[in-house]
């Protein structure tokens, strides 16, 4: 250890900075977070020193976790709140690779202007989140909204989107697919041209149709980057607080709930702010998505042995 020390001196001390800062800003609150969950801490029991109140909360151990997986209502439900999270993760995953896959194909053939409609499919990810949150949640206002207008000019039924039914749930998922697809259309297209033309060139001499050659040569050739992509769509909308909060409003819809939601409507809502069951369900979702990202990352490698 002296001797790596004295070696490699600076390189440590290039480090050192981050992770300080890695340390304040991420594992004291995280550590802080993990000692809430063990205690029944709320708002009426932290210290405040303006009022020059002591801490009066008091240890509780595992009695957090197990009140909460216990699927109690006046705790969230958390296996009802899951099972939305993962239909609202899923939905709009599937939906943000495939749309963001076929624009990439488009924009990986040559074609004029190809410049400009790459310029233009990026603009969403450029906007800040609660610019297009807040454009969206007005088309989608039940009376004076761009949607309605276009059904009511079809023929069609007026619905309320973001009411207490479960087309609020739809109307975030458009609204996070608008989002994310450019970000996941750059990186697949990154992918496609680093395929080489020699596959499709050799595909092409003996005979595969385009589906062939799409399913054969594009799809093997972007494992690793949809792998990647994937993952990081998945944890990004399993925590997607903004865009279902920007959208729905302060006010908590039980048809958009999602984990983190809920979160944070123990840690602000409420009477008594109660910061034991909020950090209890931070670490459940650390948890989720820690065990979710280790076997997938292992199915991957599993996949990639056996390609």
């Amino acid at each position: 250890m002296r001797r790596s020390l004295q070696r490699h001196w600076y390189a440590y001390a290039m480090v050192a900075p981050v992770v300080v800062v890695l340390a304040v800003l991420v594992l004291y609150p995280l550590a802080q977070g993990i000692w809430f969950t063990l205690t029944d801490i709320n708002e009426s029991s932290i210290a405040n020193p303006v009022l020059d109140r002591p801490a009066s909360y008091s240890f509780v151990g595992l009695r957090n976790y197990l009140n909460v997986l216990s699927g109690d209502g006046s705790y969230g439900a958390f296996w009802g709140t899951l099972v939305r999270t993962v239909i609202w993760t899923a939905s709009c995953v599937v939906l943000t690779y495939g749309v963001g896959l076929g624009l990439a194909l488009l924009l990986n053939r040559p074609m004029r202007l190809r410049s400009l409609y790459r310029v233009l499919l990026i603009l969403p990810w450029a906007v800040p989140v609660f610019i297009s949150a807040f454009a969206w949640k007005f088309m989608f206002n039940s009376q004076f909204g761009v949607i309605n207008q276009l059904l009511g000019a079809l023929g069609l039924g007026q619905p309320v989107w973001l009411g207490q039914t479960d087309l609020a749930l739809v109307a975030v998922v458009i609204v996070n697919v608008w989002v994310g697809v450019p970000f996941m259309m750059l990186a697949l297209l990154g992918g496609l041209q680093s395929i080489p033309a020699d596959l499709y060139e050799a595909a092409e001499v003996d005979g595969a149709t385009p589906w062939q050659r799409f399913r054969d040569v594009t799809l093997p050739g972007l494992r690793s980057v949809s792998g990647t992509v994937v993952l990081l769509g998945i944890i990004w909308t399993f925590n997607m607080f903004p865009v279902i909060y920007l959208v729905t409003g302060p006010a908590a819809n039980p048809n958009t709930r999602i984990l983190v939601t809920y979160a944070f409507e123990r840690f602000f809502s409420g009477a008594s702010r109660d910061y034991a069951v909020a950090s209890t369900y931070g670490v459940l979702i650390l948890s989720v998505l820690l065990v979710f990202a280790t076997f997938y990352r292992r199915a991957l490698r599993r996949q990639e042995a056996f390609a």
